[in-house]
């Protein structure tokens, strides 16, 4: 067991280093895409127009494959974690934008216009009254964004990023050894397995008015024999 953790010392850290700058590198840029994406579904939301192009745009930009995406960033960032994190940022657009824009727009009317009638502008109202409604929906889209972007991560590095547990990959070949290989990929799977688990009890923590569990099927109701009796004179 010994030899699957046993980290090449070309790599400059160790295990635990590996995971601690793979979700640096996974995490910090669905983060800054939350943050860019939670003003841009507003104004989707309140410019309807607006949505279908947006929508046309996040979704062009995830069909760049993340290599060529990489190569095209080095000549800016260089062989950095930002050439990485840049396209991780774009990529959760594409699924942060209509979750949080789906989420807003299944606000009551009757809530907004109650909002409205005790005096919220519409910053305050998007604030404290959509986004919180729209959680739900939010994280949904956060889980998606996350996992995917804890996968994409170790594609970095091809370019040489020197970060992520991609490169246990690179090195299970260079120094044949399979083991690091398996060590990368239940690793990868692992994190996102518990970043996942971590974002539904924030759910959970954010919504407490939400059911816990579905609701158990009510019994059939039982026929009244005192009915069956004035139907049927013959029991």
């Amino acid at each position: 067991m010994s030899g699957f953790f046993d980290i090449p010392s070309d790599l400059q850290h160790s295990y635990f280093g590996l995971i601690g700058l793979h979700l640096r590198e996974a995490l910090l840029p669905v983060l800054a895409g939350l943050v860019l994406a939670l003003p841009l579904a507003q104004l989707c939301v309140r410019l309807r127009w607006l949505y279908p192009p947006v929508l046309w745009v996040t979704t062009v930009i995830y069909a760049i494959p993340s290599l060529a995406f990489f190569v095209v960033l080095i000549d800016y960032t260089g062989l950095s974690e930002i050439t990485v994190m840049i396209p991780l940022t774009l990529y959760s657009l594409v699924v942060l934008v209509p979750a949080i824009v789906d989420g807003v727009r299944s606000v009551p009317q009757e809530t907004l216009a109650a909002a409205t009638a005790m005096g919220f502008g519409p910053v305050r109202r998007y604030v404290q009254v959509q986004l919180p409604i729209a959680v739900p929906a939010i994280i949904a889209g956060l889980r998606v964004a996350t996992v995917s972007s804890i996968s994409l991560v170790s594609v970095g590095t091809l370019i040489g990023n020197q970060g992520a547990l991609g490169n246990l990959l690179a090195d299970a070949m260079f120094y044949h050894r399979p083991e690091l290989a398996v060590t990368s990929v239940v690793t990868t799977a692992v994190l996102a397995i518990l970043v996942d688990a971590l974002l539904v009890l924030v759910r959970v923590l954010l919504t407490p008015w939400m059911p816990r569990r579905t609701p158990t099927k009510p019994k059939a109701e039982q026929p009244d024999p005192a009915a069956l009796a004035l139907k049927d004179p013959a029991r």
